[in-house]
Formats: C-alpha cells, sequence, structure tokens
C-alpha cells in the first residue's frame, strides 16, 4: 500500500502541467467575457468584508474597528475558500465520471485538479484582499512574504486532503450531499470568524478542538501579529501530513470500486 501511495503521489506531479492547466482554463472559462475577471472573486470578497465589518464591528461594540476589519477580511477569504473547497468535495468523482469510466487517467488527477482550480480561486481573493486590508495595517505586506509563508502552505496543504476525505467517503454515503452544507453552516456559526476567541469565554474549548478553525486561525495571526509560532507550525505540519498519507490511503482503497461507484 505504501508503494501505491508513493506512486500517485509520483504521478500527480509528474502531471502537474496537465492538472494546473486544466484548472486555470476552468477558471478563465468562469470569468470568460466580464470586465474585470478574476477581480471579481477579490472585490466581491472585499465587500462582504466592508458589509461585515460595518454591521458587527457595531453589533460586537468594537473599539478598533481597523484591528477588527482586518481579522475578519483574513477570517472570512480563507473561511470561504476553505468551505467551497469542502462543499464541493462530496460529489467531485460524479462531476468526472465520463472521464473515470472511459480513460485510464489515474483518479489522484481529478482531486489535484480541482485543488488547483479552488486554490486560483482563493489566491486571486486572497492577494485582493490583503492589499485592501493593508490600507489598515501596511504590516500585512510584509508578513506575508515572511512569516505568512509557511501558514500559507500548510493552509493550502489542508485545503486539499480535508476535500479528498469528504469526496472518498461521498461515493459510499450519499447523505454526506446534504450534511455537508448544515455542518459546514454550523461550523461557521460556531468558529471565531466574524468574533474573536475570547469571546467564547468557557466554550473557548470548542475553538482549540476545531481543526478548521485552527487552520485558519493559524494564517490570521502569523499576518496580523508578524510573529511564527513554531510550535503551531510543527502541529500544523504534523497534522496535514498524516492527514495527506490518510486521505491518499482511502484514495488507494476505493480505487478499485471507483467505477462502480460513480
Amino acid at each position: 500500500m505504501k508503494n501505491k501511495i508513493f506512486d500517485s503521489l509520483k504521478y500527480g506531479l509528474d502531471s502537474r502541467r496537465a492538472w494546473w492547466y486544466a484548472a486555470t482554463s476552468r477558471t478563465k472559462a468562469r470569468f470568460a467575457r466580464t470586465l474585470l475577471g478574476g477581480f471579481w472573486l477579490g472585490l466581491s470578497n472585499l465587500l462582504s468584508v466592508g458589509a461585515l465589518g460595518a454591521v458587527y464591528g457595531v453589533v460586537f461594540k468594537v473599539e478598533d474597528i481597523n484591528a477588527y476589519i482586518v481579522y475578519l477580511g483574513i477570517g472570512l477569504v480563507s473561511w470561504n475558500s476553505l468551505s467551497s473547497a469542502i462543499s464541493t468535495a462530496p460529489n467531485l468523482f460524479e462531476q468526472n465520471k465520463e472521464q473515470i469510466l472511459n480513460t485510464s487517467i489515474n483518479h489522484i488527477f481529478y482531486t489535484l485538479e480541482e485543488w488547483a482550480f479552488q486554490t486560483q480561486t482563493f489566491l486571486q481573493s486572497f492577494i485582493l484582499v490583503i492589499i485592501g486590508l493593508s490600507f489598515f495595517q501596511p504590516s500585512l505586506l510584509i508578513n506575508i512574504f515572511t512569516v505568512g509563508i509557511l501558514p500559507l502552505i500548510n493552509f493550502l496543504f489542508f485545503m486539499y486532503w480535508v476535500p479528498l476525505v469528504v469526496s472518498t467517503l461521498g461515493l459510499k454515503y450519499k447523505d454526506l450531499y446534504q450534511l455537508i452544507p448544515v455542518v459546514l453552516q454550523l461550523m461557521f456559526l460556531l468558529s471565531p470568524i466574524l468574533y474573536k476567541k475570547e469571546t467564547l469565554g468557557n466554550l473557548s474549548i470548542t475553538a482549540d478542538l476545531n481543526p478548521v478553525f485552527q487552520a485558519i486561525n493559524f494564517l490570521r495571526e502569523s499576518l496580523i501579529t508578524g510573529n511564527l509560532s513554531f510550535i503551531k507550525l510543527l502541529l500544523m505540519t504534523i497534522v496535514n501530513i498524516i492527514g495527506l498519507i490518510f486521505s491518499m490511503y482511502m484514495l488507494k482503497r476505493v480505487k478499485k470500486q471507483l467505477p462502480f461507484l460513480v
């Protein structure tokens, strides 16, 4: 099994140009014939941050509105991308049913192509949002190229293996189509994305045990504070390595059954 997982990873690496190009084509087609193209992604996020920052800044009686908008903006753009990757995961293989049934392409290709599409979408939003938020905190532009690189890489790894686990489970458990949106909605409300973790009081342990929030908050804290916690970096890296191996193991387990499950 170890050799098979290694072979899949090697195939994914060797075919990187193909699945990245396929994802780029999807991204271009998505905004074909629009005036602003991919800028709509960042613009829509900036408008959401501005509207939510103005409203929730009053609701939560925020003292430093500039700091809150930066906190909210990074959290929201990260959450939107991660939740989008997870919510589309259950029917990933069904979307590629014709190719799976009629070609011999390694199944990891479809997962990497989807990840590349989600990554390109995320980066287009993230870069524009960071530029917009730099008017409130100029150090963000420096932090993203210094302490923010490793948390960003960890976040992108997290955005690969979690949807892969969901998509593999979705092959056998069709209820996930209905369950995932509900779980994501509840997770969003329970995660300190719009509000500070401290406001949860004794319930703050729910945030500590929430892996999705931890992945987002590690990136957010690094960018805002300009400090990199090596303990959190080590923990996130270990979680991502274990998660990547586990997700690849699950994919290999269903490989032979995949044509009958899509």
